[in-house]
């Protein structure tokens, strides 16, 4: 079969410009947000060991890896499907010794074997700031307002973030509200589906009033609230307060206790981020455990965000061109550019500031509009 040369795999594109430098210019700016808040920058490898990968990511996850054979040394290896696990790697391997807590930041490009409904680029952007070695609510109070710091540099408004608490149902299950081992899972499952006939169907009717507590904040907290369960939650209803109150009047809070879709592996807290012209969901984050194998897990805190909605939908402002005629002196040049123009220089007659997409030209030591 003929495969034409412009032709690429479902899932993949190219940038073109303007575009890849709107992608550049936005990836910038949220990666100086991250670098202004002390959160160093690592770059991890694009493919590692299979079994290496799949171990940090979880084994659940294995299927979802692109694998190939190493033609060096034989064995398995797979293209990354996220970075934060990468993190988590070299945090407890590479730099277990540094001082916690321990901020770091990441960019790169991750690889989706199959595609979402929502987002069917296989291929995405990453980024994001991973806190290691503190899970405290001070440590979700900064993460959530890094990330919002973030977008906002890129250009986002009207910011929503969806609080959940992924544990709740074993910490409400031990005690407050006791269900046999064997039916958490279960429980867990139609409360994120939002099933009330299969809660009742499990016999977990005392979990019904969770699936009221959904829904903006202020709102949600109190009927989380009343359900109370012997105090059980009151820690829990503290710290969601205390998250909130730190983004009051820069983000829209809405609370939904009982998602876990994309929380399997967070603890005790964890977020959603939505914005207002994007269809799909700008990132997430949360607290959570890193496997060390010197010793206990470690608690850490952090987000991903995915900035490629960002780009497509970013204003496309063309780059100030300015066209330098055959014969402009190199210092010219020079100069302008310290100045902040992007200079196109003429390298023959037959060149012209509209052939080569110019917005202005140089013309009596003056840049004049094309």
């Amino acid at each position: 079969m003929h495969i034409p040369p412009d032709l690429l795999p479902e899932g993949f594109r190219d940038r073109l410009p303007p575009q890849a430098e709107v992608a550049a210019r936005v990836s910038r700016a949220m990666i100086d947000v991250l670098a202004s808040y002390g959160y160093a920058r690592v770059a991890p490898a694009m493919a590692e060991f299979e079994s290496v990968l799949a171990k940090h990511s979880g084994d659940a996850n294995r299927n979802q890896h692109l694998r190939f054979t190493d033609p060096v040394s034989g064995h398995t290896l797979a293209l990354r499907g996220d970075i934060t696990v990468q993190v988590g790697r070299i945090a407890t391997t590479r730099m277990k010794d540094a001082p916690r807590p321990l901020r770091l930041a990441y960019h790169g490009q991750v690889l989706r074997l199959r595609a979402k409904q929502l987002r069917p680029e296989r291929e995405l952007t990453q980024l994001g700031a991973e806190l290691v070695g503190n899970d405290s609510v001070a440590a979700a109070c900064e993460i959530v307002g890094v990330a919002i710091d973030a977008l906002e540099a890129a250009g986002v408004k009207d910011i929503t973030i969806d609080f959940t608490l992924p544990d709740l149902v074993e910490r409400l299950a031990e005690k407050a509200l006791p269900l046999a081992a064997d039916k958490i899972d279960a429980v867990r499952s139609e409360l994120d589906m939002k099933d009330a006939g299969g809660l009742s169907a499990l016999g977990a009717d005392a979990y019904l009033p969770l699936l009221a507590a959904t829904g903006p904040f202020a709102e949600a907290v109190e009927k989380l609230r009343a359900i109370d369960a012997g105090g059980a939650l009151a820690s829990r209803i503290h710290a969601l307060e205390a998250i909130a109150g730190t983004i009051a009047g820069r983000a829209n809070v809405t609370l939904d206790p009982t998602e876990r879709h994309g929380f399997e592996y967070q603890s005790w807290f964890g977020f959603t981020i939505f914005a207002k012209g994007y269809s799909a969901a700008l990132g997430r984050g949360g607290t959570y455990y890193i496997d060390r194998a010197d010793g206990p897990s470690e608690p850490a805190t952090g987000f991903s965000l995915y900035p490629d909605p960002l780009v497509d939908l970013a204003d496309e402002s063309v780059v100030r061109r300015l066209f330098l005629p055959l014969g402009t002196e190199a210092v010219t040049g020079a100069k302008l550019r310290h100045d902040g123009w992007a200079t196109v220089a003429a390298l023959d007659e037959n060149d012209s500031a509209a052939v080569l997409g110019c917005t202005h030209i140089w013309m009596n030591g003056q840049a004049i509009p094309v």
